[in-house]
């Protein structure tokens, strides 16, 4: 019988897991804020000296900072509770994300910030039910596969 507290570092890897998958949620959410958020205060952010993060520049770095983050955290989950759950709303995330980031460049800003917004939201999504997989798996003699 194996648990995921029989040695320091397999319950070192599993309090980082959680603490990427947290990360990764709250970013994600404040990434979805943001781009919800940011074609209504668009014109206060250069007066309160944050306008870098209007930037597209900025945007696509995060997107794609968010996009590795995720799924390198998802792995690192998938490989202790062996649940696809999380993936099935990655997935889609990512999708919107990059559709929301080729469609700015369409000059669509209503559809850019919906797309954006709810791709940073299923993203979040992911790493919150890879967070609950994650906690609610044990290594027993059911388990299919090694702590």
């Amino acid at each position: 019988m194996h648990s995921s507290t029989d040695s320091p570092v397999s319950a070192g890897n599993e309090r980082m897991a959680q603490f990427t998958d947290r990360i990764g949620a709250t970013a994600s959410f404040v990434c979805a804020l943001h781009c919800a958020a940011l074609p209504l205060v668009v014109a206060l952010l250069p007066a309160l000296g944050l306008g870098f993060l209007a930037s597209h520049l900025f945007e696509r770095v995060f997107v794609v900072c968010a996009i590795l983050f995720a799924t390198a955290s998802l792995t690192f989950g998938f490989r202790k509770h062996q649940g696809k759950a999380a993936f099935a709303l990655l997935l889609p995330g990512v999708v919107l994300l990059v559709m929301g980031i080729i469609i700015n460049l369409h000059n669509s800003p209503l559809l850019h910030a919906v797309l954006v917004s709810c791709g940073g939201s299923l993203v979040a999504l992911a790493h919150l039910t890879n967070l609950r997989l994650g906690s609610a798996h044990v290594h027993d003699e059911n388990c299919r596969h090694p702590a």
